[in-house]
């Protein structure tokens, strides 16, 4: 069974989600840092560009937001631009999952796309959707395909597309379901979710009269907006959370927050009246997050190196372009071969890079390289194994074959950043870099610095010393290991150098100047 946690600080609101008592998802939201995710804005238009086929609009936030031609409504095309495949996709990540999908609409193979000149001019006002949130130095990713997600479905007003979640594998379900949706005769697209297998006309109705009048609601917002401004936000994080996690298999939601508690008892009860009774305002005095260290796995996977039970272990890399997993047998020896430890350790490994990816949120490219293994049958077991335990990735993820280097090359959705970019920064010190120069390297740098300023005549013809400010484990070396250079400096130029220790500073930086007399 599943357990939905939901920690709620002045700060900061968490929920984890636990399958077996293992956290399988984590998601945490900051008051200073809020998603916008799922939220709707007037945008203005500031620039196109026909060389990318995108725009920069304005929706208020600190950097422009980006539009690509394949996410601009266009009158006529909309039913070519809609992916077949759209309703194969489930809503692995709720909302955020829901919107990034017009990301992937891409046009028939029989429809072009106009040129974005053609669509949109500078200055233009659109109702756009955020699809992504701003990452990094890039703006957020936005859309005109406006999706409104509810308990069973998804409504898109923009589009008139029926389809059903490929989560959804009973073919008569699926007939049952669409044949449902078209009797409620929608005034645009429809999708039904996971959650609404086994829904009836009621229920789907339901949600479809709530959401149309949402959609209503805000067309009238858009239309009373003067300028750029937010024109509907999306409920907040632990109610997102449970709109797309609580299902039957949940035994249980705990909340440590009263007003919280009140909210998700009320949103559960409207929505999701049959398992209102599993919503439990947590009281206890231990924090509820340590009822199964979830503070600790957190911790743990914040690390680059993780152990496995076995003794071995998978360092995790996490670049801006993609995510490199090795696997390592460690202090794993095994018991019969050379060939069996390693087919052993990368079978373990299959299961804990299918956990650190979930709970991590690591998305885009990831290649796993696993130790080589001299059997075919056990490279096929690998990825076969891989592809098993990604399987509960509520996530779109594609696995590749295994190359004969041992590597496995996937793909995972982005949708949010990952754990480490949400809770941690980049090291002021070493600048994200992950390393610093060695006291030997920057003092080899201030010797040929010190050789350039002595080969150019000083400004002031009565300064006769050359001043060195460091770190004082780099002065510690030039007076110990290169005393030899500093003497020869002073001896062929008639001058001193004198190296003074600056507390403040970091071991890269120095400084070098001239000094009178």
């Amino acid at each position: 069974m599943s357990e939905i946690l939901i920690n709620v600080r002045p700060g900061q609101t968490r929920v984890a989600y636990l399958d077996e008592n293992v956290i399988t998802d984590f998601k945490v939201q900051r008051k200073t840092v809020p998603t916008f995710v799922g939220s709707i804005f007037k945008g203005k238009v500031l620039r196109v560009l026909p060389g990318m086929q995108a725009a920069f609009v304005d929706i208020g936030l600190e950097r422009a937001a980006f539009l690509y031609v394949g996410d601009i409504v266009t009158q006529g095309l909309n039913q070519a631009m809609v992916n077949p495949d759209l309703s194969s996709e489930d809503n692995g990540e709720g909302s955020e999952e829901i919107v990034l999908r017009t990301l992937d609409v891409q046009p028939h193979e029989n429809a072009t796309l106009p040129p974005i000149q053609d669509l949109i001019s500078a200055g233009q006002e659109l109702m756009v959707q955020v699809a992504k949130d701003p990452l990094g130095t890039k703006g957020a990713r936005i859309t005109t395909h406006i999706t409104l997600p509810g308990r069973n479905l998804v409504f898109m007003p923009t589009v008139n597309h029926l389809g059903v979640s490929r989560k959804i594998e009973d073919e008569s379900e699926r007939s049952r379901l669409e044949n449902l949706v078209k009797d409620l005769k929608p005034d645009g697209g429809v999708i039904i979710r996971t959650a609404g297998e086994g829904a009836q006309k009621e229920s789907l109705s339901s949600d479809l009269t709530y959401l149309s009048k949402l959609w209503r609601d805000v067309q009238k917002t858009f239309s009373l907006r003067k300028g750029v401004s937010l024109v509907h936000s999306e409920i907040s994080m632990e109610l997102v959370a449970l709109r797309d996690l609580l299902s039957e298999d949940v035994s249980r939601v705990l909340v440590d927050d009263a007003k919280t508690y009140k909210k998700v008892v009320h949103f559960v009860g409207q929505f999701m009246p049959k398992l209102k009774s599993k919503v439990r305002h947590y009281q206890e005095s231990k924090p509820l997050f340590d009822l199964y260290d979830i503070d600790l796995e957190i911790s743990r996977s914040l690390g680059r190196k993780v152990w496995l039970k076995s003794g071995g272990y998978i360092v995790i890399d996490e670049a801006e372009a993609l995510v490199v997993i090795d696997v390592n047998t460690g202090r794993f020896v095994g018991k019969k071969d050379l060939e069996e430890t390693i087919f052993k350790t990368n079978l373990e490994a299959t299961k804990e890079i299918a956990h650190q990816l979930m709970i991590r949120n690591c998305g885009g490219i990831i290649i796993v390289d696993f130790i080589d293994m001299e059997r075919e049958t056990h490279k096929e077991k690998i990825l076969q194994a891989l592809e098993r335990e990604m399987l509960k990735d509520k996530a779109k993820n594609t696995i590749m074959s295994m190359s004969e280097l041992g590597l496995v090359e996937m793909t995972r959705k982005r949708t949010r950043p990952s754990l480490r970019s949400t809770l941690c920064e980049p090291c002021p010190y070493c600048e994200g870099r992950g390393y610093i120069k060695q006291k030997m390297t920057v003092a080899q740098e201030i010797l040929r610095e010190i050789e350039r300023e002595l080969s150019i005549p000083a400004k002031d013809a009565s300064a006769r010393t050359v001043r060195v400010r460091c770190h004082s484990e780099v002065a510690d070396w030039l007076y110990s290991e290169e005393t030899d250079a500093i003497e020869g400096f002073e001896a062929n130029n008639q001058t001193s150098v004198a190296v003074k220790i600056e507390p403040s500073y970091h071991t890269e930086q120095y400084e070098i100047s001239w000094l009178a007399g």
